[in-house]
């Protein structure tokens, strides 16, 4: 254990972060009423166990955490435990990175109060990342490094927790439009019956059936310098899913907000790598509809065209994700990029493969999987390389069209062969595709029940290692 000066001399709470396997040395060095306090409370600094010492006045003195030994996102659940007020890193393990530490404790703060009352005025619930009563005060230098990061993700969890009726078509542009502002980044918008003479025959079959005000459109958004390598991100950004004529069952609607969240997850990675200035040049697809039921709306057993030219029969309008991606993904080809990144709430699939905390994703790239893999062990941002089994694509052919967007039932594994789907789509080159969850389906501390940001922490911090 080390003890950090610098951190020290900040008049807030002490917290002191002990690993298991150094417990022993700890306690033995210890002051004889944190001793006491810790045989009382049987602590034994188990990954995620805090200790809370208070003085004679009842005031709160010292805080001891249990860090798990491979990590140290486990700090994530102290804030949510804690009191408000100001705490500081005092004790800690000498290899910790303070800057994962303080990411750690920020991720763990974000709240979501937009719609929550306060002092009996409606819609007066705090909304912006960061106004918490919970502060680590530190003035590390990751701390700067730290804040973009969880700002991104607080991005990104705000615009997933937000309800359609506040988070259509407009206001995903909208916040599109004041991320490239404050960057420099252009933004070019395709809209309604534009989406047809532009070539986004797909994205505009999806969502037709909207009403005129919640009309789909692609947003392109770009930035950097012409001469860097070219990133092509692209973010599916379905605001609600009721399923189309294939409608979902209630249960299966509930949640179907948050059907944009590979919009907001691309966006606030976009953010990340604008913020911090990487050496790339940058171009954002979010093809941006809502999947609704009315008279025009697309039919199973429909044709559609796509941009790239092959046609697609509709054998389940609730798959409506990949037909929006695949315009996306040949607008990207077209552009010749370096590397592509889609990300996508995509299928239930996914889900049943490896749950809600892992995110699995697909490329035909060795080099990439294990870059993004290292990056994901590198920052606790748990990321599993599926396959992409060419034994399956059979299971995507369609008698009357050249593909169709719901496999055979034999094929089974329905997060490969939407992988699949969008492989036939997908640039030339590094491509990886991620089939996000976006979402806590429980509450635990530092992990409230809600939106999550998954994967672009690791993606982020994979591109800093390939273009520093």
């Amino acid at each position: 254990m080390s003890l950090t000066p610098k951190l020290a001399e900040i008049a807030a709470v002490p917290i002191d972060l002990v690993r298991v396997s150094a417990w022993a040395a700890y306690i033995a060095a210890a002051d004889p009423r944190l001793s006491t306090a810790a045989a009382s409370a049987r602590f034994s600094a188990r990954a995620d166990q805090p200790l809370c010492l208070y003085d004679l006045q009842g005031r709160l003195e010292r805080v001891v955490f249990g860090l798990a030994d491979d990590g140290v996102m486990t700090l994530r659940g102290l804030a949510a435990r804690l009191p408000a007020g100001s705490y500081r890193l005092a004790d800690m393990p000498a290899d910790l990175d303070i800057g994962q530490a303080i990411l750690a404790w920020t991720l763990g703060a974000y709240r979501f109060g937009r719609y929550k009352t306060a002092s009996g005025k409606p819609g007066s619930g705090n909304r912006e990342f960061g106004e918490t009563t919970i502060e680590l005060t530190t003035s590390d230098p990751g701390r700067s490094a730290a804040t973009l990061v969880a700002q991104a993700c607080a991005l990104a969890r705000d615009m997933i927790n937000t309800p359609a009726n506040d988070m259509g078509p407009d206001d995903l542009e909208a916040v599109a439009a004041q991320v490239a502002a404050r960057f420099g980044a252009s933004l070019t918008v395709t809209r309604g019956d534009d989406l047809l003479t532009r070539g986004y025959p797909a994205v505009h079959a999806v969502g037709r059936a909207a009403t005129p005000a919640r009309a789909p459109r692609m947003l392109e958004l770009t930035w950097g310098a012409a001469d860097h390598p070219l990133i092509a991100l692209i973010g599916k950004g379905v605001v609600f899913d009721t399923g189309g004529l294939d409608i979902k069952p209630s249960s299966g609607m509930r949640w179907m907000k948050k059907d944009m969240g590979g919009a907001a997850h691309a966006l606030a990675l976009a953010q990340m790598i604008m913020q911090s200035a990487l050496p790339v040049r940058l171009c954002v697809l979010l093809p941006v509809v809502e999947n609704a039921i009315a008279g025009d709306a697309m039919r199973p057993g429909d044709v559609l065209a796509t941009r790239k030219g092959l046609t697609v029969e509709v054998g389940n309008t609730d798959a409506e994700g990949r037909l929006v991606l695949a315009d996306a993904l040949t607008r990207a080809a077209e552009l010749e990029p370096v590397l592509t990144i889609d990300l996508a709430t995509l299928t239930g699939a996914a889900r049943v493969a490896v749950g809600p905390d892992i995110v699995p994703f697909y490329t035909d790239d060795d080099a990439l999987a294990e870059a993004l893999h290292a990056a994901a062990r590198r920052v606790e941002d748990p990321l599993w390389r599926m396959p992409l089994w060419a034994g399956y694509a059979s299971s995507i052919d369609s008698d009357i069209a050249d593909i169709k967007n719901d496999a055979d039932a034999w094929a089974q594994a329905g997060s490969v062969t939407a992988a699949l789907f969008l492989q036939r789509f997908a640039p030339p080159g590094p491509w990886a595709h991620f089939d996000i969850f976006a979402w806590n389906a429980r509450s635990r501390p530092g992990w409230p029940q809600g939106a999550e940001a998954q994967a672009i922490r690791a993606i982020f911090a994979m591109l800093q290692a390939r273009y520093p």
